[in-house]
C-alpha cells in the first residue's frame, strides 16, 4: 500500500520539492550577505549616535519587491498542496472507477484512506515546513527593518512566518481529500479546495485571530507622531482633524478620536478661528499650538491593538485551531469512505 501510494504520489512531490530546492539555493546564495549588511548598517548608525530609521528605511525600500516575493511562496504553499496534492489522488481514482478493484483487493478501504493521509499528509508538512522556514531565515534582517505595515503580527506576514503554514498545509491536504471524496471528480474537487482554503484563509484574520486574546487599548496624545491633516471647513464650523495609523510593530486593530468622557465625536469641537483654524489675516495656524489646545481640550486617538509579543502565542492558537479543523475533516473522510462509497 504505502509502494502504491508513492507511485501515485511521486511525480507531483518530486515537483513541489525539486521547486523547494531550487528555492532554498537561490535565497541561501544571498542571505548570508543580506544579513551581513543589515546588521552592519545598524551597527554603523547606532556608533554614530543617531537613529537608524532613514537606514532602515532605505533597506527595505531596496529589498522590499524580494521580500513580497518571497513572502508570497509561502502564502501559496499551503494552496498548492491542497489543489494538486489533496484534490486529485482520491477524486481521480472514484472518477475512473479503479476504487472498485483497489478496495476490493486485501487491503481494506480505511487502511487504503489511512495509508494516503498519513503519507502524504507528513510530505505535505514537511514542505510547508521546509518552505516557511527558508522564508523566515532569508526574511529576517528585512524583517528587522520593515515598518509598522509589514509587522510580523499584521495578517500579511502573519501567515508567512512561524509554525502556521504547517497547519495551513495539512488543512488545505485533508480538505482537498475530504472535497474529492464529496464530489468525486477531479477538477470540480479541485475548484472546491481552492475556493474552500481561500475563504477560510481570509475569515480567520477577520473573524476569528483578533478574538484569540483580549485586544489592548491605549490613549495617547495628539502629537506630530500621530497627526495626520487638519482642516478648517469653508463654513465657518469645527476644524476636522485626521490620525493616521501608528507605524509599530503591533497588530493596529482599529484607531479612533476620543474625548475627555471617552466618547467618539464626529469632529474636534475647536473655534474655527482658534489655535487650529485660520486666522483673519490668512496666516496658517501654529501646529505647536493646535495640538496644545487639543490635548488641554481632553482629545485623545484612542488605539486597539494586539501586541507584538503575542505572535507566538497567536502562532500557537491558530495553529490548534487548523489542527482541529483537520482532524474533523479526516473524521469527515473515513465516515465518507466506510458509508457513502461503493
Amino acid at each position: 500500500m504505502i509502494w502504491l501510494t508513492w507511485r501515485q504520489f511521486r511525480a507531483a512531490a518530486t515537483a513541489v520539492f525539486a521547486a523547494l530546492g531550487v528555492l532554498a539555493i537561490l535565497l541561501a546564495l544571498p542571505g548570508p550577505g543580506l544579513a551581513d549588511n543589515c546588521s552592519d548598517g545598524i551597527a554603523a548608525c547606532t556608533a554614530q549616535g543617531g537613529e537608524c530609521s532613514d537606514f532602515a528605511r532605505r533597506f527595505f525600500d531596496e529589498h522590499e519587491k524580494a521580500f513580497l516575493g518571497v513572502s508570497a511562496v509561502a502564502l501559496l504553499l499551503p494552496a498548492v498542496i491542497g489543489l494538486f496534492w489533496g484534490a486529485p489522488p482520491v477524486a481521480r481514482e472514484l472518477e475512473a472507477g479503479t476504487h472498485r478493484l483497489v478496495w476490493n483487493q486485501s487491503i481494506t478501504r480505511t487502511r487504503w484512506l489511512a495509508v494516503k493521509l498519513g503519507l502524504v499528509g507528513l510530505a505535505a508538512t514537511t514542505a510547508a515546513g521546509v518552505g516557511t522556514l527558508a522564508v523566515t531565515w532569508w526574511a529576517s534582517p528585512i524583517d528587522r527593518t520593515a515598518d509598522g505595515s509589514y509587522a510580523r503580527i499584521s495578517p500579511l506576514l502573519f501567515a508567512a512566518r512561524g509554525i502556521v503554514p504547517v497547519g495551513y498545509a495539512a488543512f488545505a491536504f485533508v480538505l482537498g481529500v475530504t472535497a474529492g471524496l464529496l464530489i468525486r471528480r477531479t477538477l470540480p474537487a479541485m475548484a472546491v479546495t481552492l475556493s474552500a482554503f481561500v475563504a477560510v484563509q481570509i475569515a480567520m484574520p477577520l473573524l476569528v485571530r483578533p478574538h484569540l486574546a483580549e485586544p489592548v487599548r491605549s490613549n495617547t496624545e495628539i502629537s506630530e507622531s500621530n497627526f495626520q491633516n487638519v482642516l478648517t471647513p469653508q463654513d465657518g464650523g469645527s476644524p476636522q482633524v485626521t490620525l493616521g495609523t501608528p507605524q509599530t510593530e503591533d497588530w493596529i486593530l482599529s484607531t479612533r478620536i476620543v474625548d475627555a468622557s471617552g466618547g467618539a465625536p464626529d469632529a474636534i469641537a475647536l473655534s474655527p478661528s482658534g489655535a487650529c483654524g485660520q486666522h483673519p489675516d490668512s496666516t496658517p495656524p501654529v501646529i505647536e499650538e493646535c495640538f496644545a489646545e487639543i490635548n488641554r481640550l481632553g482629545y485623545r486617538q484612542q488605539v486597539t491593538y494586539h501586541p507584538a509579543s503575542r505572535f507566538w502565542p497567536f502562532q500557537w492558537y491558530e495553529t490548534g485551531i487548523y489542527a482541529a479543523l483537520t482532524l474533523a475533516l479526516a473524521g469527515l473522510s473515513f465516515r465518507c469512505i466506510r458509508r457513502r462509497l461503493s
